[in-house]
């Protein structure tokens, strides 16, 4: 049974990359797309090691909730999903990437924490243009790039990097991957690691 799961993870993981988001996406969502061009891959200086305690944060969330890292201890692995800003290409990949392969946050007992500097209003009219998202969508808009900052993710221009943190039950990061900013992380990455959690 679970080599049937992985052979169904691995080819959502293809489908993925194989096959872009964008294809997927509304006519209107493609018109709002706003194209930032080429950025520096990466602009800011991790605050954060693996094997210590993630800072705890609390964010108003799209779904009316305020949600804090610090809830899921003791219950639930968790990733956390930095992406630089709303109605830019790569984020708007990216995040319904995550649709196509739910399965792996739930064999791993994880959650997804999606996280950017923008405030909520333009977080629900980018996900509505989107589709549905399964996981908590944050605002670290106020304080600006507040959570992202104490991570060493928030650059230069206000924007969060392009980042994925795992942080385990007992609240310690056990992963830490700062992307070029201009790409989307692998997917089978995030899915060997969370794998790696479960063995521990």
């Amino acid at each position: 049974m679970r080599r049937v799961s992985n052979i169904c993870v691995a080819l959502a993981i293809l489908l993925v990359y194989f096959i872009s988001p964008n294809l997927l996406w509304s006519d209107t969502l493609k018109a709002s797309i706003y194209d930032p061009g080429r950025l520096k891959p990466i602009d800011s200086v991790l605050k954060v090691k693996v094997g210590e305690r993630a800072p705890d944060f609390t964010l108003p969330s799209l779904s009316g909730k305020r949600i804090s890292l610090t809830q899921f201890q003791g219950k639930k692995n968790v990733v956390i999903s930095f992406v630089p800003a709303a109605w830019t290409p790569v984020c708007s990949e990216q995040w319904p990437g995550y649709n196509i392969v739910r399965d792996i946050f739930d064999e791993s007992d994880a959650v997804l924490l999606g996280i950017t500097v923008d405030n909520l209003p333009t977080l629900h009219a980018w996900t509505n243009q989107m589709g549905e998202l399964w996981f908590h969508v944050l605002s670290d808009f106020w304080p600006h790039g507040a959570v992202a900052a104490r991570y060493g993710v928030l650059r230069s221009d206000g924007l969060a990097e392009r980042a994925l943190f795992i942080v385990d039950k007992g609240g310690i990061l056990r992963f830490i991957y700062v992307s070029d900013i201009n790409r989307r992380p692998d997917l089978a990455m995030c899915a060997t690691e969370l794998e790696k959690l479960n063995r521990k």
